[in-house]
């Protein structure tokens, strides 16, 4: 996203909502007419196009109107009112291992929402009005509707496998289907002349066009990745659509202060103050197999020259078939062994080991790497903690950043700029700045930086952006899209009917069965708010 379209963003989020209507102004009970309510029963069916699944709604059947209206208009305002507090506050309640996801359901104000479907005389036009509160909606919506087509034409035909695609090449089959996998979704090359088995350059262009969107390198080339990510199901797709709306809903207010975003699925990270983006930069994530989790955290200190204590996964999986290789090597990068003697941590010399008889599943030593300028930690280490031991963290490996996909670590996050992001944490320390900095990396002692304030830090996983109303659609690299999914689309415990008024707004997950249910799911991680609002 460009830094002006974030901007734009970041100013919406900061605009108030315009005043609730009080108590006072509480609309009175609407009678709707047969019709009024025929359409609100469509509009309710019609909830897919808003990634919503009709059948969990209990919609009644429009011939119950003909023989108990009175019944009918009961079940209908109750599955009404289930579906606006859906739309308002988002379905999924707090799904596990999320911290990042940021709702308030307070601010979303559902009990006028409520009074307002209660005294409508058109409450198909308050479900309507609800369901488009996220400035995304629009865009999300569209997308979600041409997606759906493509699953109902039956999605799209795979492409064989077998040996990476090269632009020049010619293969009979591969070719025309890769083309054809592709035209449905970039005009110009459904404009350019078909070149039968050739990949031809109009070929590639589009291919590079889709491996950028999609997060992989843009090299023209159909390996393994692209190719998978290719033959993805269009139903997942659809589903990541489906998913990226309802995380939009009941979304807390962006915070006010200086404060850290970090999109996982997008690589990238963002220091923002207010609606200013103070700092935008690539960075590095966790591998699949060794994941970053999404948090919610504070920066308490910066560590200069920090030491690496080797996590046992790393030791074991990474460094002992390096040790095996040429223990001298490894002594020479800073890296040091310890074993524990007799209650003891004693050193011991990496040399005179066999590694070739350790036991990775019984690994016996714990292995430390010293600060210096080929250190896995870079020379600066940004402190926030947590249960999982992530942190923010230079890098000797500044290749990496010029890669597409930059899910490489071991699930801390490496940063592309980490001397950027130190002048920024060092400007609310008194008596520190760039040069004093500079002057202690330069000692090469290990030393910390306490911050006098505690920096808010979140880690957030949203797979499906929206750019001046395109849609782009990340891969899902760690699956909590799908994890997502169930939970949308899992059905609750039935609650009370609605129909003699609005009920206060569930506080847990719990008053409304379970952690599939009235959520707020993640904001952008750099935020936006709702911009319509019930008056």
């Amino acid at each position: 996203m460009r830094r002006r379209d974030l901007n734009a963003l970041l100013l919406a989020a900061a605009l108030p909502l315009p005043a609730m209507a009080g108590p006072a102004e509480v609309p009175p009970v609407a009678r709707p007419s047969a019709e009024a309510l025929l359409r609100l029963a469509g509009r309710l069916r019609g909830l897919d196009a808003d990634g919503l699944s009709p059948r969990l709604y209990d919609i009644p059947a429009d011939a119950l109107a003909g023989t108990d209206a009175a019944a009918h208009a009961r079940a209908l305002h109750a599955a009404a009112s289930a579906a606006l507090t859906d739309l308002v506050l988002g379905r999924v309640a707090e799904p596990p291992g999320r911290p990042d996801i940021r709702r308030l359901p307070a601010a979303q104000r559902l009990p006028p929402w409520l009074a307002l479907l209660r005294g409508s005389a058109e409450p198909a036009e308050v479900i309507e009005r609800a369901a488009l509160q996220h400035p995304d909606m629009p865009a999300l919506r569209l997308a979600l509707q041409n997606a759906r087509a493509r699953v109902e034409a039956g999605g799209w035909a795979a492409i064989p496998p077998g040996d990476t695609l090269d632009p020049g090449m010619e293969d009979a089959q591969r070719v025309p289907a890769l083309r054809a996998r592709l035209r449905g979704q970039d005009p110009e090359l459904a404009a350019a002349e078909d070149a039968g088995p050739l990949y031809d350059p109009a070929l590639e262009a589009a291919v590079r066009r889709w491996q950028l969107a999609c997060g992989l390198e843009p090299d023209g080339r159909v390996g393994p990745s692209t190719l998978r990510l290719l033959n993805r199901p269009a139903a997942a797709w659809m589903n990541q659509i489906r998913v990226a709306m309802d995380m939009r809903r009941g979304a807390a207010p962006a915070p006010a202060g200086r404060r850290v975003e970090v999109n996982i699925p997008e690589f990238r990270l963002w220091v923002v103050e207010g609606t200013r983006i103070l700092l935008d930069m690539p960075v590095a994530v966790g591998k699949p197999e060794r994941q970053t989790p999404p948090l919610a955290v504070r920066m308490t200190a910066v560590q200069l020259n920090p030491p690496w204590g080797v996590p046992e996964r790393n030791a074991r999986e990474d460094l002992l078939p390096r040790f095996r290789r040429d223990p001298r090597a490894m002594m020479e990068k800073g890296f040091r062994v310890y074993q524990v003697i007799g209650g003891e941590r004693v050193e011991i010399d990496p040399v005179t080991v066999n590694w070739a008889t350790v036991d990775p599943k019984r690994f016996p030593f714990l292995v430390r790497q010293d600060a210096s300028d080929v250190s896995a930690l870079g020379r600066l280490k940004f402190v926030m903690p947590n249960g999982d031991d992530i942190y923010l963290h230079d890098t000797p490996d500044r290749h990496l950043f010029s890669r597409a996909g930059r899910a490489l670590s071991s699930g801390c996050i490496r940063l592309s700029q980490p001397m950027e992001l130190l002048d920024l944490v060092l400007a609310t320390i008194p008596g520190w700045d760039r040069a004093r900095a500079e002057k202690a990396l330069d000692s090469r002692q290990t030393g910390f930086v306490g911050l006098p304030h505690a920096l808010p830090v979140r880690l957030a996983y949203e797979t499906v952006l929206v750019d001046r109303g395109q849609v782009r659609i990340l891969p899902d690299i760690y699956g909590l899209d799908s994890a997502y999914l169930q939970l949308l689309d899992a059905r609750r415990a039935p609650s009370p009917p609605l129909a003699r008024g609005p009920a206060p707004p569930p506080s847990t997950a719990a008053s409304r069965g379970g952690a599939a249910v009235h959520t707020a799911a993640p904001q952008r991680p750099i935020p936006t708010s709702s911009t319509a609002s019930v008056q």
